[in-house]
């Protein structure tokens, strides 16, 4: 049985959202329990498209669903206090000793979101991968693992050409968003598409503000470029 979670006051200030629901998703596909947080209606579909995957012999599986914000945080401090691998827009690892914080955190940006502004927020994105072909262990999140002959090309080429009758689609696509392409990266667009309009970046400020996130000024003096281009330029189904 799923159980149920309202999502946090963070993510219901900043999207004016009226107590929506959570469903605790149990995955089959991880060693012993273990469990994902998605939007309730996210949920229903992504288990039925599931379903469908393994008829083509695909185990669609989930390795990131919803965040809190404080998780959000982790990885952006974690990033910007060189703790954590920062990557360009190739995926190659740099060394941000040196850089302005602007440069800082354009690059940042280019893999992962502000906290309060990702997407993963929201319980309708999630990360997949094929849980037949790669464990989770060793999975990088890279393209080449999505690519022609990586472990996950079967299903990204299944997702290209099932995931809308399902609802799915790739918000991150070359050309179309300031974030890097993500081919693992798949958002529940009946639902995402009413929460993004919604978006409070006045509220998102003064979250960023009594944060204890690190580049915090140099954000806050941009922001809303950064929501803009990071935020809301996205591709579209």
């Amino acid at each position: 049985m799923l159980t149920h979670l309202e999502i946090r006051p963070e993510t219901a200030r900043l999207y004016g959202l009226n107590s929506p629901e959570l469903v605790e998703y149990l995955s089959p596909y991880h060693h012993g329990y273990h469990s994902f947080w998605l939007e309730a209606n996210t949920a229903i579909a992504f288990n039925a498209m599931a379903e469908k995957a393994k008829e083509a012999g695909i185990a669609l599986a989930i390795c990131s669903a919803h965040r809190p914000f404080e998780r959000q945080l982790a990885i952006w401090n974690a990033k910007a206090s060189g703790k954590r691998a920062v990557l360009d827009a190739n995926e190659q690892a740099m060394s941000i000793k040196g850089l302005s914080d602007d440069a800082i955190v354009d690059l940042i940006l280019l893999w992962s979101a502000l906290p309060g502004a990702s997407r993963h927020h929201w319980g309708t994105d999630l990360d997949v991968f094929d849980a037949d072909q790669i464990d989770v262990k060793a999975l990088r999140l890279i393209e080449a693992e999505y690519g022609q002959t990586g472990p996950c090309a079967k299903l990204h080429a299944w997702l290209v050409e099932n995931a809308h009758d399902f609802g799915f689609y790739f918000p991150f696509q070359q050309g179309q968003s300031a974030v890097s392409p993500e081919p693992w990266h798949i958002s529940y667009f009946p639902v995402a598409q009413l929460l993004l309009p919604q978006f409070d970046r006045a509220e998102l400020a003064i979250v960023l503000e009594n944060s204890d996130m690190l580049l915090k000024d140099a954000v806050l003096a941009r922001l809303d470029y950064l929501v803009d281009e990071y935020v809301l330029r996205i591709a579209q189904p």
